[in-house]
């Protein structure tokens, strides 16, 4: 149910009790009967938890590919996710949150392999054979809006399709126990407009700022078993070609965020148990990829899920009561130079110029069960 709705309904059952208690009051005025106060709204409207299991094939890891035995590269990776996640509407706004655990097969695998297959032998400078289990990956994200209608208390931002106006703040973080050990830190905050659409839909774009200040990479810590000690150039020295941490951190960018759901309202009523939902996120260039060492620029960003189609299961075995208490759906996923590395231009992307590893570029369709507690 959307904010509106219940605020609507509240209102109207608020009006009841007033209109009750004082048609009371009237009738049974020698007495002086007392009106009942009226209860206050609860602080949160809304809360909302899931549990998901999602299986994608075809899921990749910037710079992880391998070469099979007729020399056919690979830069996909099989994944396993886990995920919680919690919405809640309270009375000035909403609060978004998600967290995975990503578990991903032989191709991504776990240290110390630095690629499928392969422990880096500094002493000699090949790698030797190895046999490293899938890496582990854990990511949470979190949005909350601040309703302009509600801080203001009015209406002045509901206008046609418009339903309001918000402050949008939120924040990213993540880590993965693979050679690189990234541990993305970010932090977002703009507006959010939100828009209704037919079948209790809506659709929401937010333009943001966005700022990753931290993500460690352990190919560019100074020392690091894969560079020559003599090679190595700390920052900030002139011609510095690694980082004493390892640590990164980007530029502050421009953001736009947009997510969508609608259910197929227009199906018979028969055939009422299906929605569809989905959503994009565009990311600015943030500088180098290592930043702030100099490089490769990154460049714009695209990681959606254009579509989502979903069965509303509990609602045909067991009927209108348990809608969306278990879901099952197919979804397609793109992901376009993957953490705004550039897949045309960074020698991650590629094995040679011109020649791709298939790995900053995601495009998979996937498919998963949600159920609600």
């Amino acid at each position: 149910m959307s904010l509106r709705k219940m605020l609507i309904a509240a209102a109207a059952m608020s009006f009841a009790a007033l209109a009750a208690g004082g048609l009371a009051k009237a009738a049974d005025l020698p007495v002086k009967a007392k009106a009942k106060p009226v209860a206050d709204l609860p602080f949160f409207l809304l809360i909302d938890d899931r549990l998901t299991y999602s299986w994608m094939p075809k899921g990749t890891d910037p710079g992880v590919f391998s070469i099979k035995p007729g020399g056919a590269i690979d830069g996909t990776t099989a994944k396993q996710l886990y995920s919680f996640t919690h919405f809640d509407i309270w009375q000035y706004g909403t609060n978004f949150f998600t967290i995975s655990y990503i578990k991903s097969d032989h191709n991504d695998p776990t240290n110390p392999c630095t690629n499928a297959g392969v422990i880096f032998d500094p002493n000699t400078g090949i790698g030797t054979p190895a046999n490293c289990a899938g890496a582990t990956e854990v990511y949470g994200l979190f949005r909350s809006t601040f309703g302009w209608n509600e801080i203001f208390n009015t209406k002045t931002f509901t206008m046609g399709p418009l339903h309001n106006v918000s402050f949008e703040v939120g924040m990213d973080a993540g880590t993965e126990n693979n050679y690189l050990a990234p541990a993305k830190r970010d932090v977002v905050a703009g507006l959010q407009f939100a828009f209704d659409l037919p079948y209790k839909g809506y659709i929401n774009v937010a333009p943001l700022m966005y700022w990753e200040f931290y993500n460690q990479n352990a190919f560019t810590q100074c020392g690091a078993g894969w560079q020559l000690p003599a090679a190595a150039v700390p920052y900030p020295a002139a011609g510095a070609n690694c980082l004493i941490d390892g640590n990164r951190s980007f530029n502050p960018t421009w953001a736009v965020e947009i997510n969508y759901y609608m259910d197929l309202g227009f199906l018979p009523e028969n055939l009422q148990f299906f929605s569809i939902s989905g959503r994009a996120g565009w990311y600015g260039p943030k500088g180098y990829e290592n930043n702030p060492l100099p490089g490769v620029k990154t460049a714009v960003e695209l990681n959606s899920e254009p579509i989502r189609l979903t069965f509303d299961a509990s609602k045909a075995l067991w009927g209108t009561k348990y809608s969306h208490f278990v879901d099952v759906w197919v979804a397609y996923r793109y992901w376009q130079n993957k953490f705004g590395i550039d897949h045309s231009a960074s020698a991650v992307c590629n094995i040679a110029p011109g020649i791709s590893n298939n790995s900053c570029t995601e495009s998979t369709v996937y498919t998963g069960v949600t159920v609600k507690f």
